[in-house]
């Protein structure tokens, strides 16, 4: 997925829209989905997603198995924000609050009506703040985003290790997919005490295959005369879209009166 997820991104029909740009757009929906409220955070998820899917051209399947995992992520934690539980002799302190609920000994379980609102509030500002981040991780390569933070003053170093940690999240996933299929062609995962063993051989050998790729990596850098800092070609050849923008401002206004609205209702 890590590895499609970068071909989306050099290969997307914004690919030649300004960095800047598309940067500065989805920054703006972030911030403005972190004070909205549900109503407006639904609008700008489905407003990202079609900039998304129709505007770049992202494949919609990919794209579903993305905002997949943020929901994932949110059921898992859904049962700790909607089930609360009392003693019985204060159910009169719920009584507002109960959906439904049993008895447990001593204690009653009940589904809060508070923590399903809650629930649902987190549910909407993650999908509106998850539908911004891969706006970005599917229109901006990552060479470029990088190049675009060091115009903004961001410290070389720290874009330096970005780029390493970046290089170095592809050389684990291919060398762990190697593995994989070698232990898989020999019937490494056929019952579940020989998965088990499958499986710690593959963590050993894939630190020792990483150190290795690391010090192949640093002996190259030391043979090219590396200076402290990496210097990433990219390409100039960008454009600014005054279509775009004054889509991208008017959609932001219309967002920023309707909360505005919301909020005084």
């Amino acid at each position: 997925m890590s590895l499609q997820i970068d071909t989306l991104a050099y290969t997307n029909k914004l690919r030649r829209l300004a960095p800047k740009q598309k940067l500065l757009f989805a920054i703006a929906l972030l911030i403005i989905s972190n004070f909205a409220h549900p109503p407006v955070q639904i609008l700008i998820a489905v407003w990202m997603s079609i900039w998304t899917i129709f505007y770049a051209g992202i494949p919609t399947k990919i794209y579903l198995k993305l905002v997949y995992i943020p929901i994932l992520f949110w059921l898992t934690s859904l049962p700790a924000l909607v089930i609360n539980g009392v003693e019985i002799n204060q159910l009169n302190l719920i009584q507002n609050d109960a959906i439904t609920g049993f008895n447990f000994g001593s204690y009653y379980l009940y589904i809060s009506s508070h923590g399903v609102e809650q629930g649902l509030r987190i549910l909407t500002r993650a999908i509106a703040s998850i539908s911004c981040l891969y706006f970005v991780m599917l229109t901006i390569p990552f060479t470029d985003l990088l190049q675009t933070l060091r115009r903004v003053g961001l410290p070389v170093l720290i874009t330096d290790l970005l780029l390493l940690m970046y290089r170095f999240i592809f050389v684990l996933l291919n060398t762990a997919s190697e593995l994989w299929i070698a232990q898989q062609s020999r019937s490494g995962y056929r019952t579940f005490s020989l998965s088990m063993k499958s499986l710690s051989l593959l963590i050993g050998q894939l630190f020792q295959r990483t150190l290795e790729k690391y010090r192949q990596v640093s002996l190259s850098l030391e043979s090219r005369g590396f200076n402290g800092e990496f210097q990433v070609w990219h390409s100039y050849r960008y454009y600014l879209s005054k279509r775009y923008a004054m889509e991208a401002i008017l959609g932001c206004l219309i967002l920023l009166e309707l909360e505005w609205k919301i909020a005084f209702l």
